[in-house]
């Protein structure tokens, strides 16, 4: 019997996998605040959270998977301060908030396509679902949690005793006013379930709720989703550590209040920072990468999928130009590999063990592609190779079964161009041996260098 293990932030340790309900799992992903685009580190998620839903997939789950869009409510503060990030973006771009929200929501659609990750059954946006958050802060209301100031309406976290349970948090005993960021509310960690619109503020995005023009707070959206389509009780929530704090600790806190049901998600997963320089990658220090940076320099997205799937989802992992080269060579030499394959057939069900054992460990993919190269350079036919590697790439997404089997044909064309290639990198002529590589990559080719000289995957 394969046992299915996850690390759960909320209980702090590595626990035996048991939904609700048998064989079936509500998975919810916190998606972008689309209001610029995702960059490389925002998208180390996505790709975890792909390989967690192909893990309870090929463990024979039925997955019902959310995500949301946030398209209104983030400010640029989790202190509920500053401005909303969707108008801010409106305004550095002279469009309207909602073609800010529309075109980065395809962009960022377009990003999950590129490295092949499984689509959301439901992808449910903030604005699209403004009554079912109207109607979760009445009922907050309605269970004396919330309270009214100028500029909204307020969660007192005083009012509940487990306040922080997911982040570990200890109260901190500051007096209303104490601190001026505070501005009225009547704790420090107390926070916003719908803001009012500014006397004299212009925005494009508001909703007549509770007595005034307003919108709702950040965190009430993916509860008011969540309930929806999952239930007042779900077994996963997803997310980067830097939800822990904040978003998902209010997440929680207003979700339990308001149903009275604990615990609201079972389990909850959250993956390490990508890092840049051994720092923080981040779009307010001005040193991302997006993912079209990537394949702008010549890069198959999966690559980058690919190196991400080397370090375990919950260990910091740094991005360099060289990692990432490193990872398309070791990509590219998988797919040279297994397009000498024959046709799949039988299995290699030693490898086949090991392999899920590794991801049904807490999703644990370095050791997984461990047992990948393994079968690569195993001594069994490689039909039983071919059967056991499709079945790997169900879970890792590599879209090897775009390779297997299928020798190329390499024309006299780019026979003559790669010999260029080879005489421009003899002589050291890196720019000519670069430009007759994006000519051969134009013609349908992909060149890659190895230590036997090039290759055409």
């Amino acid at each position: 019997m394969n046992i299915l293990k996850f690390y759960n932030t909320l209980t702090r340790k590595k626990e035996i996998f048991t939904p609700w309900q048998d064989k079936k799992v509500g998975l919810y992903t916190c998606g972008p605040t689309v209001y610029n685009y995702a960059h490389i580190g925002n998208l180390r998620s996505y790709i975890f959270e792909d390989i967690l839903k192909r893990v309870l997939l090929f463990n024979n789950y039925r997955v019902n998977h959310v995500m949301n869009i946030t398209d209104v409510g983030h400010l640029t503060s989790d202190a509920d301060e500053g401005e909303d990030k969707m108008e801010k973006g409106a305004k550095r771009e002279g469009k309207t908030a909602w073609e800010i929200a529309e075109f980065y929501t395809l962009k960022f659609v377009e990003n999950l396509h590129d490295l092949n990750v499984l689509e959301a059954d439901i992808l449910c946006r903030a604005t699209d679902h403004i009554k079912e958050q109207i109607t979760l802060v009445e009922r907050l209301i309605a269970k004396g949690v919330a309270y009214t100031t100028s500029d909204g309406i307020y969660f007192d976290t005083t009012k509940i005793d487990d306040y922080g349970k997911l982040a570990n948090l200890k109260k901190q005993k500051l007096k209303a006013g104490a601190r001026i960021e505070m501005g009225e509310k009547k704790n420090p960690h107390d926070f916003a379930l719908w803001k009012f619109t500014a006397a004299g503020e212009k925005r494009q995005m508001q909703w007549e709720a509770f007595g005034r023009q307003g919108f709702p707070g950040w965190h009430i959206e993916c509860s008011a989703m969540s309930m929806k389509y999952l239930g007042e009780q779900f077994d996963i929530h997803c997310g980067g550590i830097d939800h822990i704090p904040v978003h998902h600790t209010n997440e929680i806190a207003q979700s339990e209040t308001a149903s009275g049901i604990k615990p609201w998600v079972k389990y909850w997963l959250h993956n390490e920072f990508l890092q840049i320089d051994g720092g923080k990658m981040a779009k307010s220090l001005g040193n991302i990468y997006t993912l079209q940076d990537i394949k702008d320099k010549g890069f198959n997205p999966l690559s980058l999928r690919y190196f991400m799937l080397g370090a375990h989802y919950k260990t910091k992992l740094n991005f360099t130009w060289e990692a990432l080269a490193a990872a398309e060579h070791a990509l590219n030499n998988i797919y040279s590999a297994v397009r000498e394959w024959d046709k799949p057939k039988i299995g290699c069900a030693e490898l086949e063990k090991k392999f899920l054992k590794a991801v049904n460990d807490d999703l644990n993919t370095p050791v997984a592609l461990s047992v990948v190269w393994n079968l690569i350079k195993s001594e069994y036919p490689s039909s039983a190779k071919a059967e056991t590697i499709l079945k790997f790439d169900e879970i890792l997404g590599l879209n090897i079964k775009n390779y297997l089997g299928k020798k190329i044909e390499i024309p006299l064309e780019i026979k003559k161009l790669m010999e260029e290639r080879a005489e421009a990198r003899k002589n050291k002529d890196w720019e000519k041996s670069d430009e007759l590589r994006d000519k051969i990559n134009q013609m349908g080719f992909t060149v890659d260098d190895t230590d036997e000289g090039q290759k055409i995957i």
